[in-house]
């Protein structure tokens, strides 16, 4: 034998290779050469055979370039440190500079529930307390009481009769109307329920007020001080500490207090499980000066969370009602994303587009947040109340901006639904 033969046809090299491959049932097309039934059928045979082989081949390359990881899971019992917990009162407090404009909503809000239900609301839910809260030395930016702000009667609450077209009756609901800066491509933000339209059209009016307060007003200056909301303090037995804890303002929730919001005092490290050794609270829920339609229950709204995060209490909080004693048992699970090719994450937030408005670490929330303010004074002119502002921009007041409202409900319905990028731009923190 050769090294290299030569074949004089293609049928005689064929030939060779069916009698001397170790392929299972080549040989047969060969040696069956005299009846064509039998090689019909082992060559339909052995091009199933095939076809099932590459199949095979294609599901193996497709689960490889699926990139498939391996979860496992462990469980440590080790000491931890202690994550953050922030709480906050449900309930917002009434400024003096803004007192005037907030009695003034008030009264609209009463002539309204009266005009669309005639119930007379002055004596069981309104009501101003004497002592107000005093922010000092304000010769430098005004009186706000005088300004040139008014409550917008554009926005009043209306009931808008609509066709139902599955039975051809009339269905009622209750909202109000928004119009763009020229008057017209108007719709009605309506609300089946009557009270879920109220909460809303008085929290639209609340931000135009609140936006008056001048942003160089540090309002957590101007709260309660914790003793007045905190009566106990203790954590693993022993009392806790005036800087184990820092303060700052919810525009929703009013005042807010973070214990061991940074996890780097050795005091916060958890050593052993148990209700004995974990943080234990004595609180006081406070309606002094309360904000009805703006916050419609009494209690303390609790978030834990990690160090060095921006709590958003609206998303992740959870309510604690007055009169009872709560027990809350935690356990931290951590999850490692791959990110490259296995998805799409961040370390720290820095390879991300947007610019956080927050000082604290990356969240999905916060990113999210800055996204659509962004986004929000670009399209609208003026930032979101409830959202940090970026530099130079300035918060939306209907007296300065009248289709605000328009602009921001269209943007946030978007946002909801999807259809803004902030979603694709903003990824999961990989840790």
């Amino acid at each position: 034998e050769g090294l290299i033969e030569f074949y004089d046809s293609f049928k005689d090299m064929f030939e060779f290779f069916c009698k001397n491959t170790t392929i299972h049932g080549t040989i047969r097309l060969v040696c069956s050469d005299s009846n064509r039934m039998k090689t019909a059928f082992w060559t339909l045979l052995l091009l199933a055979s095939f076809g099932m082989l590459y199949w095979q081949f294609a599901l193996m390359f497709s689960q490889y370039w699926a990139y498939p990881v391996v979860l496992t899971m462990s469980m440590h019992s080790e000491p931890k440190m202690f994550p953050a917990i922030t709480i906050c009162n449900l309930d917002p407090y009434r400024f003096e500079l803004v007192s005037e404009h907030l009695v003034q909503l008030d009264r609209m809000a009463e002539e309204s529930i009266t005009f669309l239900y005639g119930v007379n609301t002055s004596a069981s839910l309104f009501h101003m307390n004497e002592k107000n809260i005093r922010i000092k030395d304000l010769s430098s930016v005004g009186n706000l009481s005088t300004s040139s702000f008014k409550l917008s009667q554009n926005f009043s609450l209306l009931r808008v009769f609509e066709h139902n077209n599955g039975s051809g009756r009339m269905h009622s609901s209750v909202g109000f109307r928004l119009c763009n800066a020229t008057g017209g491509n108007c719709f009605y933000k309506t609300y089946s329920s009557g009270m879920d339209a109220i909460l809303e059209w008085y929290r639209f009016h609340y931000m135009n007020i609140m936006s008056q307060l001048p942003v160089i007003i540090n309002i957590s200056d101007h709260e309660e001080q914790i003793e007045d909301m905190v009566y106990s303090c203790q954590y693993d037995g022993e009392p806790c500490r005036p800087s184990d804890y820092v303060h700052f303002h919810h525009p929703v929730f009013g005042s807010c207090y973070t214990f061991n919001s940074k996890g780097t005092d050795s005091f916060w490290t958890a050593t052993k499980p148990g209700i004995p050794y974990g943080l234990s609270l004595i609180l006081r829920a406070e309606q002094k000066d309360h904000i009805p339609l703006l916050s419609t229950v009494a209690g303390v709204k609790v978030m834990i969370h990690n160090h060095n995060q921006t709590p958003f209490l609206e998303h992740e909080g959870f309510d604690i009602r007055p009169g009872i004693a709560t027990t809350i048992g935690i356990q931290q699970d951590e999850v490692n994303r791959l990110g490259g090719n296995y998805g799409k994450c961040t370390t720290n937030g820095n390879d991300v587009n947007v610019k956080l408005l927050y000082n604290n670490s990356y969240t999905l929330q916060a990113c999210l947040h800055s996204c659509f303010q962004h986004i929000m004074v670009r399209k609208c002119g003026c930032g979101y109340y409830y959202y940090p502002l970026p530099p130079g921009a300035e918060y939306c007041d209907y007296n300065k901006q009248p289709a605000w409202g328009h602009c921001f409900y269209q943007l946030y319905n978007r946002l909801r639904n999807h259809h803004l990028n902030c979603f694709d731009q903003c990824p999961k923190p990989c840790r």
